[in-house]
């Protein structure tokens, strides 16, 4: 009894070392062809998911570089432009992805995310072997590493690459791109990557989201900031453009000032970022801080400014409309005086 079971004990061990090697070679393998296989129009069919503010004006650079690109929206009016341009449409994230090489995403929330990359119909389902996922929206670090796994037990690859610079940065391919994943398949997409904006490489599955919810405390506090000198200034008697225009080139110069400090003066409140969508950034950012032990007051101050906004039912304006939590806080208004 002892010799059939010693052989049946070795086959099963072998078994699992051969699985366990083909695993490593297949990662190698991948690896390797990420360093010498860089991605132009030629190679490569890309495939899009989310033709918002943002998404839109991203996958069109894509378009005018020369990609081939297939795209899915939940409202296809939205894609229209993009179709337009070329861009085929079908019906669901798997069907990008069946006719994909590498699958961009940038939607709402992190169940979006769930759902168009890894759900019942998600994109992975459709992907091909060696294809690449690249989430772009702000989401959950932990997410991103559990569709990193997902993708990898596919022998597919996966990187979150949140970006930083609202919707100029987007129309004018300037954006900042914050990537997670591994760093050969990042440099892999530094053609795809170059067409949006410059990519930062900040480590390993969920870093670029790290990275993209570090920056979005940094703005909610630039914001508050800026809002506040502009009410302060007024409440003085200052002409707030001239205030704005005296600021800028000093220390208190900031991104978030050329960005929205005339937008603000001129009442225009058009989302190039959702209220929305920065009130859940920022829960995001205070649930890591839960988990993290950490204490960012003026973070959960900058939350609490912009919930104020959704209770008034301001949600779908731009985050520059902080402005009208100040100026109610204060009982002032600023346009009623306007810049010269």
């Amino acid at each position: 009894m002892r010799a059939p079971f010693i052989t049946l004990l070795r086959s099963l061990t072998q078994t699992k070392l051969q699985t366990t090697t083909q695993l490593f070679f297949n990662k190698i393998r991948c690896s390797m062809s990420t360093t010498t296989d860089l991605m132009n129009p030629t190679n490569t069919r890309v495939g899009w998911i989310g033709t918002g503010v943002m998404g839109r004006s991203m996958c069109s650079h894509l378009i005018k570089a020369g990609y081939p690109l297939t795209i899915f929206t939940r409202t296809k009016s939205k894609a229209q432009p993009l179709i337009d341009m070329g861009a085929q449409f079908v019906h669901s994230p798997s069907d990008v992805a069946a006719r994909s090489d590498v699958v961009f995403s940038i939607v709402g929330y992190p169940s979006d995310v769930r759902a168009v990359l890894i759900g019942p119909l998600g994109a992975l389902n459709g992907l091909r072997e060696g294809g690449i996922l690249v989430d772009m929206t702000t989401s959950d670090p932990s997410l991103a590493v559990e569709i990193s796994s997902a993708a990898d037990a596919k022998n597919c690859a996966s990187v979150d690459a949140p970006v930083s610079g609202g919707d100029r940065g987007a129309k004018e391919g300037t954006l900042a791109i914050f990537a997670g994943g591994n760093e050969l398949v990042v440099r892999r997409l530094e053609p795809l990557f170059s067409c949006l904006g410059k990519v930062n490489y900040m480590g390993g599955p969920g870093k670029g989201q790290f990275t993209k919810l570090a920056n979005q405390i940094t703005i909610a506090s630039t914001m508050v900031g800026l809002v506040e000198g502009m009410v302060y200034a007024h409440k003085a008697g200052l002409d707030v453009g001239l205030y704005l225009n005296a600021i800028s080139t000093g220390a208190a110069g900031s991104k978030s000032l050329d960005l929205y400090g005339s937008r603000i003066l001129g009442r225009d409140f058009e989302a190039g970022f959702y209220v929305n969508h920065f009130v859940k950034d920022l829960g995001i950012c205070l649930k890591e801080c839960q988990n993290m032990g950490l204490a960012l007051p003026g973070l959960a101050l900058a939350q609490q400014l912009y919930l104020s906004l959704q209770a008034h039912g301001e949600g779908n304006l731009g985050t520059q409309a902080l402005i009208l939590s100040l100026e109610r806080l204060n009982n002032v208004s600023l346009e009623s005086k306007p810049s010269v």
